[in-house]
């Protein structure tokens, strides 16, 4: 098959030149007379597209949707602060113009015969590769699996690794639920703790695989969508490797902000599983990977099943594919495709380093703003913040957040509030035990404990930054000024 692709595709470039020779011969027999050659060498030459260098300076012109004008509370129309991206990202224009270029020449990935299927299928599949160079992967050892969000890919991993009801994950209360529940839900599970600044505790990594051999896989974020802490992934795939377990690392908050390498300074701190969203990296098209071990992931089967994963099927057999496409079933997110790998492209270009280096500018603007106000209480490490992404989570004892946010919101700042799909951690943070966080089951959103989250892009800039602390100041005195947004009796204050 791959062997036909690459002939079809060549031939069908030689095609279009022959055509293309055709037209020009065509064109010549029927030129006006009077546009001689002469003539034409004195039109103007056609400029060529001058190419673009993505900076971080330069990269909020390119952000789709960063000045478009919302109406507020007042009626009045202002660009929105969206503080809002650890959740999801707006489009990158060169992304978004990326998708809009490859759909001209789209055709169905695989198995179609036709000159757009294979040209499809030729970049559908070049940006396999695309993606394990972006996390450093080794074409020889890894795959890359598309799926659709870090969530998608995450149940798709468990849905194939975990055997057995008695199978042992370890995991740690710092973890977003995708890369909880997948696991919770299919085998048994246990937490290492984090300690009073919300940082994973290592040694209580080390002390569970030391009590429960039987661990099979360790399962970790690699940066927290609560409060922005970056975990030493490679630390712990260590410490699982030496105990016979496999690590798995839930990506989705460090790829827009920092390099990412599955490999180690040691094979033994080599990442075994990554999984990442796409629209998490200004590329809101349904894309995302799992990066993952060759031979394991062709020792398991998915319990996704659909076209495109068989060899042969007869009335009583089916025999099946290796992966990536065991794990693919079903027609692709062609668009989710194209954007993830353009968005790639885009990042790296900015560079890691100036990203992080942003973002802490931003981190630390905003900590020693929010420090300013009454009552404020910042969640993690005020001080030491250089292992921390562009998150910043905080409350105020005398204010209800949800009011808050929503009071920001009306005057053009957004944020997020809530647990953020982190509920332990979030309780721990807020100092909330099971008992008490029972007790929000069925309640409506003010009454349920949650936090304001401000997280940053690679286009936020320090002038926001400031704008955003005058919206809060103008938010905090109109729930002081309105005692159906403040400290009520009904409705706690610092929830």
């Amino acid at each position: 098959m791959k062997r036909f692709t690459k002939c079809s595709i060549s031939t069908a470039l030689m095609l279009c030149m022959a055509m293309s020779a055709v037209a020009g011969c065509t064109q010549t027999d029927v030129t006006d007379p009077s546009q001689s050659s002469e003539a034409q060498q004195t039109e103007p030459a056609q400029a060529e597209p001058e190419d673009i260098n993505y900076t971080i300076d330069n990269i909020r012109q390119y952000v789709v949707g960063v000045d478009e004008p919302v109406e507020l509370e007042d009626g009045s129309t202002r660009p929105m602060i969206n503080f809002d991206n650890a959740a999801t990202t707006p489009a990158l224009q060169p992304v978004m113009d990326a998708v809009n270029d490859k759909l001209t020449m789209y055709g169905s990935i695989g198995r179609g015969y036709s000159i757009k299927s294979n040209l499809s299928t030729q970049i559908y599949e070049e940006t396999r590769d695309k993606v394990l160079d972006f996390v450093n992967a080794d074409s020889e050892r890894y795959t890359c699996i598309y799926v659709n969000t870090t969530t998608d890919g995450l149940n798709k991993l468990a849905s194939a690794l975990i055997e057995s009801p008695d199978d042992v994950v370890l995991s740690t209360r710092i973890e977003h639920h995708a890369n909880d529940l997948s696991w919770r839900e299919r085998c048994h599970v246990i937490y290492a703790e984090v300690d009073d600044q919300g940082r994973v505790m290592y040694d209580d990594l080390e002390r569970l695989l030391d009590e429960n051999p039987g661990v099979k896989y360790v399962a970790v974020t690699a940066a927290s969508n609560v409060t922005g802490y970056v975990t030493d992934v490679h630390r712990v795939a260590q410490m699982a490797h030496e105990h016979g377990a496999k690590i798995i690392v839930d990506g989705a908050q460090i790829v827009a902000h920092r390099q990412f390498s599955m490999i180690g300074h040691t094979p033994e701190e080599n990442i075994d599983f990554f999984v990442f969203s796409a629209h998490k990296m200004y590329s809101p098209y349904g894309g995302g990977a799992i990066v993952g071990l060759k031979d394991v992931l062709n020792q398991h089967m998915p319990t996704f099943y659909g076209g495109g994963i068989v060899d042969i099927v007869t009335d009583n057999q089916v025999t099946y594919k290796e992966a990536p496409e065991l794990y693919e079933a079903g027609s692709p997110n062609y668009p989710g495709v194209i954007g993830m790998g353009a968005a790639i492209d885009v990042l790296e270009e900015v560079g890691f380093d100036d990203i992080s280096a942003h973002e802490q500018v931003l981190v630390r603007k905003l900590i020693d703003g929010l420090k300013q106000f009454d009552n404020v209480i910042i969640y993690g490490d005020t001080e030491d913040i250089s292992d921390r992404v562009g998150v910043v989570t905080f409350n105020f004892s005398d204010v209800n957040s949800q009011f808050l946010a929503n009071k920001m919101s009306q005057l053009g700042a957004g944020t997020r509030r809530g647990a953020f799909c982190a509920h332990p951690y979030v309780w721990r943070l807020m100092g909330i035990d099971e008992q008490e966080a029972m007790g929000f089951i069925g309640c409506d959103s003010a009454k349920t404990a949650g936090m304001i989250r401000a997280s940053f892009g690679i286009y936020n800039t320090e002038e926001e930054v400031d704008e955003f602390l005058e919206i809060l100041a103008q938010a905090l005195e109109d729930c002081h000024n309105n005692p159906i947004l403040g400290a009520d009796s009904d409705i706690p204050a610092a929830y």
